[in-house]
């Protein structure tokens, strides 16, 4: 079945860098876009960074534009979040999920998104 883990999560302080990964099995991984979303106490979970399944255009939340990259490894199933110039209000869960279907060319809504891992804290302390 579809399975996505994430890891790499942790502390750090503002200013600081952290690189988010997510192991992906169970599906063809170069057939789907897949991305970054994140959810802080008491907000929605809301759409990070997300790129498409050909690996040649990727998308950014305005905030986070500058700072993270996001990017993927066809060949090991791996997708990749580095955080650069990490902020307060960057501190969130962020899970990586996959589209419900492959090839779509739009990535940015999360109703899009049907698989999701467990998530993993981030906590930037300024």
């Amino acid at each position: 079945q579809v399975q996505l883990v994430e890891s790499g999560g942790g502390s750090a302080q503002a200013g600081g860098s952290l690189r988010l990964s997510c192991a992906a099995s169970g599906f063809l991984f170069t057939n789907y876009a897949v991305g970054w979303f994140r959810q802080s106490p008491g907000k929605e979970r809301e759409f990070v960074a997300a790129i498409d399944w050909s690996n040649k255009r990727t998308s950014y939340r305005d905030p986070v534009k500058g700072r993270f990259t996001i990017s993927r490894d066809n060949d090991k199933s791996m997708l990749y979040l580095q955080m650069t110039s990490l902020k307060s209000e960057d501190t969130a869960v962020y899970f990586c999920a996959r589209q419900k279907y492959p090839f779509l060319d739009d990535y940015e809504r999360i109703s899009d998104y049907t698989y999701w891992g467990q998530g993993t804290q981030v906590t930037v302390s300024s």
